[in-house]
């Protein structure tokens, strides 16, 4: 059947067309599917039905190409699978939505991919995208939560937990949704929430970014304490985890990490917890590559942590590279070397940035042997020459050293703290003595509470199953040592390795180098929360700067974007700001509308 028209005007050259055949076409078709898809969905199920309605609509659009016009002024097969979107998904969108989640817990590709299909065609996927966030969210945490008792102790079992499951996501976009960019953001925002969740860990951090002014806490995610420990590990020598990876699984395994620490809000503490692990690492030399960790912070830089951060990283390597060089120009003008003091083969110091370096909390003197004792002017004669107007401050609480210990059994070369060292040395005169806790304490000048736990790492080292020191009456912590407890050397002592004494023999008796005091943490993490509220400040002036004029929610949005990278700020601490800088007349509240914010200039 063929329709003619004579017109003159083109503009209503297609009017017949439309009126008498593709008005027709579309109604018909609607009119059929609506009847047909129902019932099909009533007999076989959402699941089948999923395959129906895809297989519909391209056997429907292909026909409209064949039989419809496809000029412009028709626009015909837009029209034809509009109507049939309407009828296969439209229509029955909560049904196809409601199966969503069960797709994703098992994971089935093939109809995830025709829901995505099915959904798009609507432009409006968001019920999908939100079932897949939550998803995820959940499975994360439920996971967590199932082995929490297991990752709380083993960072890298935690930080495998993450990528595994991250992978497993990554996976189902790209499989079942072609990496869209929605899906990419859903899985994103479901990360970050897990990652910064404080129901399976969390840290205590100071309510207030004033100081001294509260002693309450704000949970916060202890993921990035986590992460920190877990790089630790990877990169420190003599780590159960280290030994069992090459040098390039390592480097794999650090990237993997800045992978999830891009998710992480709170990264100014990670940001303290990895500098105070590579204090560690730096100080008592036992990283496994100076520059693999030099490579680190750069990377660190990459994934957006503050420039001021960095620089004080990178200082820390200087001052290393300096110190080499300084030690060995000391050698050849030190007076005890000259007098033939044997403990300068092995005798080295370092003198670091106080700007760069975490500050090692109060400083603490302890007595040490004459040897160490009569080097020190000489350090600091020579260091004031180079640098006229530089003072020294020595922290032994920091310093380490290793000791030769003779027993019955053989010699061990023991890695001890300066404490530590200052403690055996109380024996050097009196090696058979029985010796009691204030005797001790007089012997090192060493405080209380930082003696009780010397003490405790040399009469119960957890890798010993023969102690250096025994003591009496037995306790079951280091607080529990009181002044009359006696402690002596255990000349028997021996390290065993395969249920047989060795006759030589080398153990790491620091274990983890203490940087600061309960005390110093404390401020330490006030310390954190403080500068919290000035960048807070800083970021606030410098946008009202821009701005003049800003609304509160605007002010918010804007302020967390710029603050991201480092910490995202809570709603009370930006109010706790913003209230301080009106006080301080930086800014003031609007007259006519008391949301909005001016700069004062």
């Amino acid at each position: 059947m063929s329709f003619f028209s004579l017109k003159t005007d083109d503009k209503d050259k297609y009017k017949v067309y439309i009126e008498n055949f593709e008005r027709a076409y579309l109604n018909e078709t609607t009119r059929f599917y609506k009847q047909k898809a129902g019932q099909y969905l009533t007999e076989h199920g959402i699941l089948s039905y999923l395959h129906y309605a895809d297989q519909k609509l391209k056997e429907e659009e292909k026909r409209a190409r064949r039989y419809l016009e496809s000029v412009p002024e028709c626009n015909s097969v837009p029209l034809l699978v509009r109507r049939c979107v309407d009828v296969f998904v439209t229509e029955f969108r909560e049904q196809i939505t409601n199966e969503c989640p069960n797709l994703i817990e098992n994971n089935d590709i093939e109809r995830l991919r025709l829901v995505f299909v099915l959904l798009d065609h609507t432009g409006d996927i968001s019920s999908l995208t939100q079932s897949l966030e939550s998803f995820i969210v959940k499975q994360g945490l439920d996971n967590m939560l199932k082995n929490k008792d297991t990752i709380k102790q083993d960072p890298e079992s935690y930080v495998q937990q993450l990528l595994d499951l991250y992978r497993q996501f990554s996976n189902l976009v790209r499989d079942a949704f072609l990496n869209d960019p929605r899906f990419l953001t859903s899985r994103d925002k479901a990360f970050q929430k897990i990652i910064n969740d404080i129901s399976v860990f969390q840290l205590d951090m100071p309510a207030r970014a004033t100081r001294g002014t509260t002693r309450t806490t704000l949970a916060e995610s202890r993921c990035p304490e986590l992460l920190a420990q877990y790089c630790d590990i990877l990169l420190r020598k003599g780590t159960s985890t280290h030994k069992k990876y090459s040098s390039e699984e390592i480097e794999v395994k650090l990237k993997d990490v800045l992978l999830l620490l891009k998710y992480v809000q709170n990264k100014d503490v990670f940001m303290r917890f990895y500098k105070g692990a590579l204090t560690r690492r730096l100080i008592l030399d036992t990283s496994i590559d100076n520059e693999l960790e030099e490579s680190i912070v750069i990377q660190l830089r990459d994934v957006g942590m503050p420039a001021e951060f960095i620089i004080k990283l990178q200082q820390m390597f200087k001052d290393l590279k300096l110190n080499r060089d300084m030690n060995e120009e000391f050698r050849t003008v030190c007076p005890s070397s000259r007098n033939n003091n044997t403990m300068m083969d092995s005798f080295s110091f370092k003198i670091l940035s106080a700007a760069a370096w975490p500050h090692p909390g109060d400083k603490i003197d302890v007595s040490l042997p004459a040897q160490i004792e009569d080097v020190l002017p000489e350090i600091e004669e020579f260091y004031k020459k180079k640098h006229s107007g530089r003072k020294l401050t020595w922290y032994h609480t920091v310093s380490n050293g290793q000791l030769t210990f003779t027993s019955k059994n053989g010699k061990y070369d023991l890695d001890v703290s300066t404490l530590q060292a200052s403690v055996l040395f109380s024996w050097n005169h009196r090696p058979t003595n029985k010796l009691t806790f204030s005797e001790l304490k007089l012997a090192t000048n060493i405080p209380e509470i930082e003696l009780k736990k010397t003490l405790w790492s040399l009469i119960s080292f957890a890798k010993l199953k023969q102690q250096l020191i025994y003591y009496e009456p037995h306790v079951e912590s280091y607080q529990d040592l009181n002044e009359m407890s006696l402690f002596w050397i255990n000349y028997d002592f021996t390290i065993i390795r395969a249920g047989k004494i060795q006759t030589r023999g080398h153990i790491n008796m620091i274990q983890r180098l203490q940087l600061n005091t309960e005390k110093g943490r404390e401020e330490e993490n006030e310390e954190i929360m403080f500068l919290r509220g000035e960048r807070t400040k800083e970021a606030i002036v410098k946008i009202m700067k821009t701005r003049q004029r800003m609304n509160n929610a605007q002010l918010q949005t804007e302020l967390i974007e710029i603050l991201k990278n480092m910490f995202v700020p809570s709603k009370k601490l930006i109010k706790e700001m913003i209230e301080w800088l009106i006080d301080h007349r930086y800014m003031a509240r609007s007259e006519t509308n008391i949301s909005e914010y001016v700069y004062v200039a």
